[in-house]
């Protein structure tokens, strides 16, 4: 896959994770999810430090940008 996919898949995937509110779920949605979403939030964890490791392996950082 090109970079600029990779790119643009990424962006998306941090657009559609800025949608997500779960203070605005339901108590009893949120208790019903907890198994699937607490499953999706360590595979993510895991997704993105193998990522960022890969960054690190390279001799780079990762780090915040800064505000303009």
């Amino acid at each position: 896959m090109r970079t600029n996919d990779v790119m643009t898949r990424l962006e998306a995937a941090v657009s559609a994770l800025g949608d997500v509110d779960v203070s605005a779920w339901p108590e009893d949605t949120l208790k019903e999810q907890l198994g699937e979403l607490s499953a999706v939030l360590v595979a993510l964890d895991g997704v993105l430090s193998r990522v960022a490791d890969g960054v690190r392996a390279r001799g780079l950082r990762v780090e915040e940008p800064i505000p303009a």
